[in-house]
């Protein structure tokens, strides 16, 4: 059995939801965690309070830049060495791909694109060209059901998850020699804020699409991502754990 080895962690958007899971999860599974917020302070600072001598700092970036994100990875990598990065900082936006007006359009893929995937991007590339000095790390993408399936009225959601999805794949490949592994995670619904209008307005039809009968919890993710911080998941460097309650199986 490979003994648990801490390691130093920055989870983008983890002043709530899913990445607030993670932070409290990976904290407890002794790891020291690194917070990040957009907009939250107070969210991000009560997190960093329950993460107690766990918690490396709190840090601020709004990821719409992503120029903000490797600034961000520095920002963090001064304070302590980073060994993983948890890509979750994402958003949604629903729209109609014919009939959404052009200016409107436009806005909602390249902000989409820019949270969802270009900013993931720089942070992985600054991340990993640390982690080669330092000889090995781990990547976890948070990424989406719709990545693989495609949603009605998510068509730049869909596609910015399944560019995350498909740059977890291509890296892990590329990153194998550099002892450095590249994993994704791929939550249906999950009883997130982000989540909750959509909740709200079809909770029954969305039950009915899950042979589990319930949503996923921002727990349920936060075991997934721990589980493959762990120095034993090395060798499967590349999978994407699906978190759908058999919802949707490949």
């Amino acid at each position: 059995m490979v003994a648990m080895q801490s390691k130093s962690v920055l989870v983008t958007g983890s002043s709530r939801g899913i990445g607030r899971a993670i932070a409290l999860r990976l904290a407890a599974d002794g790891h020291r965690v690194a917070v990040h917020f957009a907009k939250d302070e107070l969210a991000a600072r009560t997190v960093g309070q329950e993460l107690g001598d766990r918690c490396i700092g709190v840090f601020q970036a709004d990821l719409s830049d992503p120029q903000n994100g490797t600034a961000l990875w520095k920002d963090v990598n001064r304070v302590e060495s980073l060994h993983g990065l948890i890509n979750n900082a994402g958003i949604y936006e629903k729209l109609s791909f014919l009939d959404s007006e052009s200016t409107a359009f436009d806005s909602a893929w390249e902000r989409t694109f820019r949270v969802n995937f270009w900013s993931p991007l720089a942070l992985v590339r600054a991340a990993c060209a640390d982690f080669r000095e330092q000889g090995g790390g781990t990547v976890i993408n948070v990424a989406s059901r719709v990545g693989h399936r495609g949603e009605a009225g998510a068509s730049c959601y869909s596609a910015s998850k399944a560019a995350l999805l498909n740059l977890t794949r291509a890296l892990a490949v590329e990153h194998a020699k550099l002892n450095i592994q590249h994993f994704a995670i791929a939550p249906g619904w999950v009883e997130t804020a982000m989540a909750r209008e959509g909740m709200e307005q079809r909770l029954p039809q969305i039950l009915a699409d899950i042979p589990l009968g319930r949503m996923a919890t921002p727990e349920d993710c936060a075991a997934a991502a721990a589980f493959l911080m762990r120095p034993e998941t090395a060798y499967l460097s590349g999978i994407v754990i699906d978190i759908n309650g058999a919802s949707y199986l490949r």
